[in-house]
Parts: structure tokens; C-alpha cells; sequence
């Protein structure tokens, strides 16, 4: 199961680049905890990052969440971010996968292609 965010023509990203936005996007999550006194990152990211040929490995906490990885390919002239869930990943993993490529298409633009199969276009692509 998996979903990929197509980047806009012309846009590319590195795997380190995709890691340093992850890192941003549990900052943003961690502040958010600390408006609301609360340690709200750990609910909202439960997993530690691990890096291993290109590919960004989330290991869930193994109660709720099970994990997902994260990696950056080209096709010619196209750059996509695909996050893919493994066969054990639970219905927790699917909606943090969710929250993190719309807020990953939010970010860099393009088009998000969805577990369901829909489309979401985002920066006027």
C-alpha cells in the first residue's frame, strides 16, 4: 500500500532534503505540543527514523503503530516522494502516512496520490 506525492515540473528533492522536512514537519508537531502543555509529538509522530540505502525507515512504537518508509525517486523528468506501508501496517500507520503526505504537498506543491486512489492537487500544479 503506498501513496506518492508527484513534485511540480521542473522541482526535485533529495532523500537528505525529504529527511530535513520530516524533521521539520515532528518540530512543528512538538511546538504544537508545547502550546497545549502536552507532549502532543508523541502522539501525533509515534516513530524513530532510521536511514538505510536511500530510504527512510519511521519504526512505529509497536502497540498502535507498526511504521512506513519513505523514499524519493525520479522517472525522467518527474521527481515523486512515495511513502509506502508495509503488509502489518495498521489503520493508525495509514492516517499518520495521510497527515504527513498532505502536509508534504502542502508544502513542496504538486500532486498527491492517495491510498484510496484519489488525487489532490496542491500549488496551482
Amino acid at each position: 500500500m503506498n501513496t506518492c506525492l508527484k513534485l511540480p515540473e521542473g522541482k526535485t528533492i533529495t532523500i537528505e532534503e525529504a529527511k530535513q522536512l520530516l524533521e521539520r514537519y515532528r518540530t512543528a508537531l512538538s511546538k504544537t505540543g508545547e502550546q497545549l502543555g502536552w507532549a502532543y509529538e508523541q502522539a501525533a509522530f509515534p516513530y524513530t527514523v532510521h536511514e538505510r540505502e536511500a530510504v527512510l525507515y519511521l519504526q512505529g512504537d509497536g502497540r498502535l503503530y507498526k511504521g512506513m518508509a519513505i523514499s524519493v525517486r525520479t522517472a525522467g523528468e518527474e521527481t515523486f516522494i512515495d511513502v509506502v506501508l508495509p503488509p502489518r501496517a495498521t489503520n493508525g500507520d495509514k492516517g499518520k502516512a495521510n497527515e504527513f503526505s498532505k502536509w508534504l504537498a502542502k508544502t513542496l506543491g504538486g500532486e498527491l496520490h492517495l491510498f484510496s486512489g484519489r488525487t489532490m492537487t496542491f500549488g496551482g500544479v
